[in-house]
C-alpha cells in the first residue's frame, strides 16, 4: 500500500497487478483526480492515504475519498446518504448501498463546472461530521457472508467495487464464498479474488478467459 497520496499518481493504489505500470487506471485520470484532490483541500479537509487511495478527513472522521477505476474516477462520500443532494447528482455505487454516495466523472471539464456544487456537498459533509450525525442501517437483503461483510465494513474502495458489479457477478462471489465450512477458508478466498473484484472482474469471467 502506498502511504504518499504524491505516490499513488505514480504508482496507483498498488493493489492489483496493475500497479507501477502504464495500464494503471490512476494513469487515465490523473487530471480528473488531481481537480478533485484540490477541490478537497480547498475545503479544509486533511488528507492522507487508506486502502491505498487519497482519503480525505475532517478531525480524524472519514470524509470522501477519490480513486480510479476503468471507465471512469469516483470521489465517493462516506455518509453521502445524509447529504441533501439538492443537485441530484450523487449515485449509490449498488443498489443495495446505504451509506456511500459515488459521483463518477469521465472529463475535466465537467469537474470543473460543478466546483461550487462539489464544496458545496463537501461543506455539508464536514457538518455531518460535525454533527455527529449516523446512517441507519438496514438489514441487507443480500445473504453475504459474514467475512465478506466484514472485509467490505473495513475497505471502502473494496465495497465501493463490490456493489458496482453486476448483480450476476455479486452472487456468483457470494456462493463462492460461502461453500468452505471453515471461517478461515473462506477469508482465503476473498482474499484471492480481492484483486479481481476491484479490476471489475467477475468469478466466472475468469474461468471462461481461462478456457479460451
Amino acid at each position: 500500500m502506498n502511504t504518499s497520496v504524491d505516490n499513488y499518481f505514480i504508482e496507483g493504489c498498488g493493489r492489483c497487478p496493475l500497479g507501477g505500470t502504464p495500464n494503471c487506471k490512476v494513469h487515465q485520470w490523473v487530471v480528473e483526480l488531481k481537480l478533485l484532490r484540490t477541490i478537497a483541500l480547498d475545503c479544509g479537509l486533511e488528507e492522507t492515504t487508506k486502502w491505498g487511495v487519497p482519503c480525505y478527513m475532517h478531525q480524524n472522521k472519514n470524509v470522501l475519498i477519490i480513486s480510479a477505476f476503468k471507465d471512469h474516477c469516483v470521489l465517493s462520500f462516506f455518509k453521502g446518504a445524509l447529504l441533501n443532494d439538492v443537485e441530484n447528482i450523487l449515485e449509490k455505487p449498488g443498489k443495495n448501498s446505504q451509506a456511500a454516495r459515488i459521483l463518477k466523472f469521465t472529463d475535466s471539464q465537467t469537474i470543473n463546472k460543478l466546483e461550487t456544487t462539489l464544496k458545496a456537498y463537501i461543506y455539508e459533509a464536514i457538518e455531518v461530521e460535525k454533527a455527529g450525525l449516523k446512517v441507519p442501517f438496514k438489514k441487507n437483503p443480500e445473504p453475504i457472508p459474514e467475512e465478506l461483510q466484514q472485509k467490505l465494513d473495513e475497505d471502502p474502495i473494496l465495497k465501493t467495487a463490490f456493489e458496482t458489479l453486476t448483480p450476476g457477478r455479486q452472487r456468483g462471489y457470494i456462493l463462492h464464498f460461502l461453500q468452505p465450512k471453515q471461517s478461515k477458508t473462506r477469508i482465503a478466498r476473498i482474499e484471492k479474488c480481492t484483486p479481481m473484484i476491484l479490476n471489475g472482474t467477475g468469478l466466472h469471467d475468469k474461468y471462461s478467459s481461462k478456457r479460451k
